[in-house]
């Protein structure tokens, strides 16, 4: 079995319950629930933009932060963030299904310049970086949603809002 086919049923699984949870942040953008929390909309932009660490990671070797100039996505409206995260979605789709297993099996870095964070082959730097990270940060977003009030979807079995 390919790699990459190994991969589709938890990256489809992981982004359509992340798109549940999307589809319910409210427009309060500034919104912490701490003073040291990300804002709502930070939280929930940074989540709508980690599908492209996917993309990324397979299609370079390394991510030097001395050398990335990041500028995040601020999305304007619920409708944006999901259309920014669906679009994210599609294209790291699209590198999952196309990528040969000799992708996957290369080593990846991230560093900033001399110093480096860690090496890994691609397909656990997907899965670390990229998902545990996108599920870890949906995990916060949910928090967040539950101290507004907002309702919570079913994610992998009932919620106390949804049977």
């Amino acid at each position: 079995m390919r790699i990459s086919r190994s991969l589709q049923g938890e990256f489809e699984n992981e982004m359509s319950n992340t798109r549940k949870i999307l589809e319910r942040v409210p427009q309060n953008p500034d919104w912490k629930p701490h003073e040291k929390s990300m804002s709502l909309g930070r939280l929930s932009t940074h989540i709508a933009e980690i599908p492209t660490w996917i993309t990324m990671t397979l299609a370079t070797e390394e991510l030097d932060w001395s050398k990335f100039d990041y500028k995040p996505f601020a999305a304007e409206s619920n409708e944006a963030l999901l259309k920014f995260f669906d679009k994210n979605v599609e294209d790291a789709r699209t590198t999952i299904l196309t990528a040969a297993d000799e992708a996957f099996l290369a080593d990846w870095t991230m560093r900033n310049g001399d110093q480096v964070y860690f090496t890994m082959p691609k397909v656990a730097v997907v899965r670390t970086f990229a998902m545990n990270h996108l599920i870890h940060h949906r995990a916060q977003l949910t928090v967040y949603l539950r101290l507004l009030n907002v309702p919570l979807p079913q994610l992998y079995g009932p919620t106390a809002d949804e049977q």
